[in-house]
């Protein structure tokens, strides 16, 4: 490995990290919050089993973000960081989703959070939906397969984009949108039993969250045509198992799932594959003239979270699934996995980077990308800090291949580290499963006190910012 002093990255580089709402704000009843759908989840978000909220939900505390937010951003900014993307909770500024007038409360937190990043020049980027729908919605409406969602987000959207628009340039609709093909209830607030939910049903519901996207991303514009608007989805190369046609037919339509999203988001239609699917499928969706004509308000960027890659087959005896991976597939033979079961891939990444770019020809945006590992809090002289190498060779590895794909000609906006400091895992809802830069002394029985320290990798990821990407090995 070995360094070079000239920077890898150009100036105007966004560099930071990510967070969600649900999994660090807590205060899930304060300031006159409602419940979401991930207050009744407390065991992830594979789960559609609904309970009533408990004490043993780690979301409920998550890690007090709500009430630390300006010593956790005073943290970021020493570091560098130059954009931090968090997500609003829709259910703290209408507490059941289908209210005529907001929750100045709810407001009035992210007023506050927004004049932190302002103090230190750090750029916020939004994302309106990150997996905590309102429970109301889910209950009342079946959440996305109902239409009358499209009008209640787009009264959300409009409420908060009208009141941030001079403040918050990037914004993002819906996170990691095609993962509502395999987590119907996290994902889209379907509250059906996954095992009695109707293709038809969750087209339809996949439908009505495209359609808004569209017309949030058009509002947006009207409201205020410098802002930017992006898609989210998983991005999750995959690889045929083999050289055999058939694998590669069967990695085809694989993409064709996930790439569904994107196509519609930047195309503005339904590409020929997909509309092929559901004649094959027998899926019948309504979809209006109004509909198609929404549809044409596309995205301005791409944004996307990657942690790993997969493999498939045609074989059915070679499909064994992906431990603790939302998407599935087939290990890779290859390659080493986390202590869960994810496979790490820095080359995947920009395999993902190059097929965007190629494909759409629009500015990429890398915001999540992280190792979840279990970290040991060691004694630093008059403090504490991890040791935290495994995270740091992780990370250096995707950026090189970053660095790499900016070489090859992409255009990428930025990078934002998930999750840049402890929070609580969205997949298995664990405080264990860290991610950060920042330890926070909270455990998976909810003790701890909360109090923050620095990881070895807090300093790591400070340089990386600092030289724009020369302090990195190679």
């Amino acid at each position: 490995m070995s360094q070079s002093t000239s920077p890898l990255f150009p100036q105007t580089f966004l560099w930071g990290g990510a967070t969600a709402a649900n999994q660090i704000e807590g205060a899930y009843q304060d300031g006159g919050k409602g419940l979401s759908i991930q207050d009744v989840t407390p065991r992830g978000i594979m789960s559609d089993r609904v309970e009533k909220p408990t004490p043993d939900n780690l979301k409920n505390i998550g890690i007090d973000f709500y009430h630390r937010y300006a010593e956790d951003i005073a943290l970021f900014a020493e570091m560098g960081f130059t954009v931090f993307r968090f997500s609003m909770a829709w259910s703290r500024i209408f507490p059941n989703g289908d209210e005529e007038t907001p929750n100045e409360e709810g407001l009035a937190f992210y007023d506050r959070v927004l004049d932190e990043l302002e103090k230190y020049g750090i750029e916020p980027l939004v994302t309106l939906s990150h997996y905590e729908t309102p429970l109301h919605l889910a209950e009342q409406y079946n959440g996305w397969v109902n239409r009358d969602m499209i009008g209640f987000f787009e009264r959300y959207a409009r409420t908060v984009l009208e009141r941030y628009h001079t403040r918050v340039k990037h914004w993002l609709t819906f996170n990691e949108i095609n993962s509502v093909l395999h987590i119907p209830f996290g994902s889209g607030a379907i509250n059906t039993p996954t095992a009695d939910l109707e293709p038809n049903d969750l087209y339809q519901a996949i439908h009505h969250e495209l359609v808004a996207s569209a017309r949030v991303t058009r509002l947006a514009h009207e409201i205020n045509p410098a802002l930017k608007v992006g898609c989210m989805v998983i991005a999750m190369p995959i690889y045929p198992l083999t050289p055999h046609p058939d694998d590669a037919i069967k990695v085809m339509n694989a993409d064709h799932a996930n790439l569904m999203f994107s196509d519609v988001h930047v195309r503005g239609y339904y590409p020929g594959y997909a509309q092929r699917f559901f004649r094959d499928n027998n899926i019948t969706m309504t979809i209006t003239d109004q509909d198609r004509e929404d549809l044409k308000n596309t995205v301005d960027f791409v944004s996307f979270s990657y942690y790993m890659s997969i493999c498939d087959s045609a074989d059915p005896r070679a499909r064994q699934g992906g431990a603790g991976n939302i998407m599935g597939g087939v290990p890779n033979p290859t390659l080493q996995a986390s202590e869960w079961g994810w496979q790490i891939d820095p080359q995947g990444l920009r395999v993902v980077l190059n097929q965007f770019w190629d494909r759409w020809q629009k500015p990429l945006f890398i915001v999540e990308n992280g190792l979840g590992a279990r970290d040991e809090l060691t004694p630093d002289g008059d403090t504490f800090t991890v040791h935290d190498d495994y995270r740091i060779d992780y990370l250096n590895d995707h950026l090189v291949q970053v660095a790499q794909a900016l070489d090859d000609g992409v255009d990428i906006m930025g990078y934002t580290a998930w999750g840049c400091i402890d929070l609580v895992s969205a997949s298995t809802a664990q405080m264990s499963k860290r991610y950060g830069f920042i330890y926070v002394d909270r455990n998976d029985d909810g003790s701890g006190t909360l109090k923050r320290y620095r990881k070895k990798s807090f300093h790591w990821y400070a340089d990386v910012i600092r030289t724009r990407g020369a302090s990195l090995s190679r």
